[in-house]
C-alpha cells in the first residue's frame, strides 16, 4: 500500500477554500474567525436529566438553551469528523481497489493519473494568484514565488486526486449512507413558493436590508427555475436590527403582504429597491404591487406581525444564526451568500439520496 503521507494530503479537502486559507495565514496572513452553529437535540435528548436541585431538575434541554452555541458546536464538529474520516476511508480504499486491477502499485496509480499531470504554473497563474491575495500576505512578488508556485502545483494535484477519486465511485458503484449534519428548522407556516411535496427544501433565514441576501436572491430564483417541482424555498425572518435600522420594520411589512398573498410580489420589490426601506417606501410599495393600502398600513401600524418576526429571531438564534443569508437545505446549514453551484450540489446530493 502507498505510504499515507502520499495520499493524506489529497484527502483532507478542496483546495480552493480551506487549503488556501491555511496557505496565506503560513504566509503571515492574519487569522480570521467565523461562528459555528448546529441542529438542535432530539426528543429523547431534551427529557434527559443532567443535574437537580432539590425537587427540581435540569434536563439537557436547559442546559442547551443557556448555552446553546457550545453544544451545537459541538454536535456540528463531532459529525464534521465522521464525514471526513469516512472521505478519508472510502478514498484510500478506492485507490487500493483501482491499483489491484491494474496491477501496479498505489504509488504508481498515483504518479500516473494525478502528479505526472501536473504542469508548472505560467507566470501570469502566480501573478494573477499574488494580486489576488496580496493584501493578505506579506513578502514581495519575488520572495513569494516559489511558495505560491508550489502551493499552485498542490491545487492542480489536489483537483487531479478528486477527479480520480469521482471516477473510481462511478467505476465501483461507490455510495456514502453516512447522513450529513442536519439542522431541525421548522419549515411549516411560513411563506414559501415550489411545490409542496418537493423532495428538497430550502429554508432561508434572510434580511431585507443585507447586501449579501439581495445577492443570493437571483441564484435561489434559478435554482427554482432548474429544479422546478424538486425544490421549495421557505423565507423566514432574520432582521439584523443592531445594523440594519429599518430591517425590522421592513420584516414585518412583508408580513402585511404575506395577509394579502402578495409576500413574494413585496419581498421582490423591497430587494429590487435596496434603499427604499423607510416608512413611506415601504407603503409606497404596497401601492404599487396593488395591494389594498388601507388594510396594509393598518396591519404595518399596529405592528400585527411583531411578535412573528421575533419569533423567527428566536428561532434562528438557538441554530446559531449570527448573520444572514443562512440556507438550510434540507437541514444542511449553508451560510453566506454562496454560489449557485455551491447550492446546487447540495440540493443534488439530497436528490440523490431521496432516490430522485
Amino acid at each position: 500500500m502507498v505510504s499515507k503521507e502520499r495520499i493524506v494530503p489529497f484527502l483532507l479537502g478542496s483546495v480552493t477554500g480551506a487549503a488556501i486559507v491555511l496557505f496565506l495565514v503560513g504566509l503571515g496572513s492574519q487569522d480570521g474567525s467565523g461562528s459555528m452553529s448546529g441542529r438542535s437535540s432530539s426528543a429523547a435528548d431534551e427529557n434527559e436529566i443532567v443535574a437537580r436541585i432539590g425537587s427540581e431538575d435540569i434536563t439537557l434541554a436547559d442546559l442547551r438553551r443557556a448555552q446553546p452555541d457550545a453544544h451545537l458546536q459541538i454536535d456540528r464538529e463531532r459529525q464534521d469528523l465522521y464525514e471526513a474520516g469516512l472521505e478519508r476511508l472510502m478514498g484510500e480504499r478506492l485507490v487500493e481497489m483501482e491499483a489491484d486491477s491494474r496491477g501496479i502499485s498505489e504509488e504508481e496509480l498515483i504518479d500516473l493519473e494525478v502528479e505526472s499531470k501536473v504542469t508548472d504554473p505560467s507566470d501570469a497563474e502566480v501573478e494573477e494568484f499574488f494580486q489576488r491575495n496580496r493584501a493578505r500576505v506579506q513578502g514581495t512578488r519575488e520572495q513569494l514565488d516559489a511558495p505560491i508556485r508550489q502551493f499552485l502545483r498542490r491545487q492542480q494535484a489536489q483537483e487531479g486526486f478528486d477527479a480520480l477519486i469521482a471516477q473510481l465511485e462511478a467505476k465501483y458503484e461507490a455510495e456514502s449512507f453516512l447522513e450529513p449534519f442536519r439542522f431541525e428548522v421548522v419549515s411549516e407556516g411560513f411563506p414559501s413558493k415550489g411545490a409542496d411535496g418537493a423532495k428538497v427544501t430550502i429554508v432561508e433565514f434572510s434580511d431585507f436590508e443585507c447586501p449579501f441576501c439581495l445577492r443570493v436572491v437571483p441564484t435561489l430564483d434559478r435554482i427554482l427555475e432548474e429544479y422546478g417541482d424538486d425544490v421549495r424555498l421557505v423565507f423566514r425572518q432574520f432582521p439584523l436590527n443592531s445594523i440594519h435600522p429599518n430591517a425590522q420594520s421592513a420584516a414585518e411589512a412583508s408580513l402585511c403582504a404575506a395577509d394579502q398573498s402578495r409576500f413574494w410580489q413585496y419581498h421582490d420589490a423591497l430587494f429590487a429597491e435596496p434603499g427604499g426601506l423607510d416608512g413611506e417606501s415601504l407603503r409606497r410599495t404596497a401601492s404599487e404591487i396593488g395591494l389594498d393600502t388601507d388594510e396594509f398600513e393598518s396591519c404595518l401600524d399596529a405592528r400585527r406581525h411583531a411578535a412573528a418576526v421575533d419569533a423567527d429571531l428566536e428561532a434562528g438564534r438557538m441554530l446559531g444564526i449570527t448573520g444572514t443569508p443562512a440556507l438550510f437545505i434540507n437541514g444542511r446549514f449553508l451560510s453566506g451568500a454562496q454560489p449557485y453551484e455551491v447550492i446546487a450540489a447540495i440540493v443534488d446530493d439530497e436528490l440523490r439520496r431521496s432516490g430522485a
